[in-house]
């Protein structure tokens, strides 16, 4: 991927420091809601970026303006779609969230303002989430007759265990930032003005790190997570495996010695 910022209909990327992509969501007069356009856009931006992350080594997901993180699919959109329109179009919403996911370097959350629906789930989807102190997170779809299908089902069982998540998704019940930091949903709360600089920050520290070993360590514990004990220290192994023949690991050996900070390349 070039160090260039890529350029989007529905979103915002700039590149705030090296190696650090900042991703906004921006659809502010529709509450940053999901559209068939804004699924297309991440999933070209993650496509690429899954197939090649060149320079980038962290990201960072929010959203545009104060009010709204994401706020889900966009109902006005949907609204009188017939049965294979709804379908079709959430084949796409699928591949924007498995873009998500499946992307090789980490992705950090955000969370600015409210979460509800597929925002809640894109945030769900990143690697792990700050949110802003009085954020709102809900998944609502029970109450319009469908269930969460952009991951919701597991990534929220995955981290609040499966009776909290039963309880928020068959009741829809919304849940303060405070409420799932508690349950492990969220990493950090911290004042809205204060949210950016502290993903940046964590972002900085991640960039710092080896980005062959950064990425095979996440690799690692996303397939570990997947499969029994064994398997996975198998799985840890192979990645361990990838980082030895490596020009970075050479070099954070030397530097560690030379007690100065390692210029990894990614080599």
């Amino acid at each position: 991927m070039s160090t260039d910022a890529p350029s989007f209909a529905t979103l915002q990327c700039e590149v705030p420091e090296p190696h650090t992509l900042l991703v906004r969501f921006d659809r502010v007069d529709a509450a940053n809601a999901l559209n068939t356009q804004m699924a297309r856009d991440i999933l070209a931006l993650f496509s690429a970026i899954n197939l090649d992350p060149g320079a980038v080594r962290c990201i960072v997901i929010t959203g545009a303006g104060e009010r709204h993180f994401c706020a889900g699919g966009d109902l006005k959109e949907r609204d009188g779609m017939d049965d294979a329109a709804w379908l079709s179009q959430h084949v796409l919403f699928e591949h924007a969230f498995h873009a998500i996911l499946d992307c090789p370097i980490p992705v950090i959350a955000a969370v600015n303002g409210a979460a509800y629906g597929g925002g809640c789930e894109l945030a769900l989807a990143c690697d792990f989430i700050y949110a802003a102190h009085g954020v709102r997170f809900r998944l609502p779809e029970t109450t319009l007759g469908i269930i969460p299908g952009g991951g919701g089902t597991q990534t929220l069982t995955r981290a609040v265990g499966p009776a909290r998540a039963k309880e928020l998704i068959l009741a829809a019940q919304p849940f303060a930032a405070e409420q799932a930091l508690e349950w492990g949903m969220v990493n950090r709360v911290v004042p809205r003005h204060k949210l950016l600089d502290a993903a940046i920050a964590t972002a900085r520290t991640i960039a710092a790190g080896g980005p062959i070993a950064v990425r095979q360590a996440k690799l690692a514990i996303m397939r570990g997570g997947e499969v029994d004990r064994r398997s996975g220290l198998i799985i840890e192994i192979a990645a361990y495996n990838q980082t030895v023949p490596t020009w970075d690991r050479r070099e954070g050996i030397r530097a560690a010695i030379e007690r100065r900070a390692p210029a990894f390349k990614g080599l």
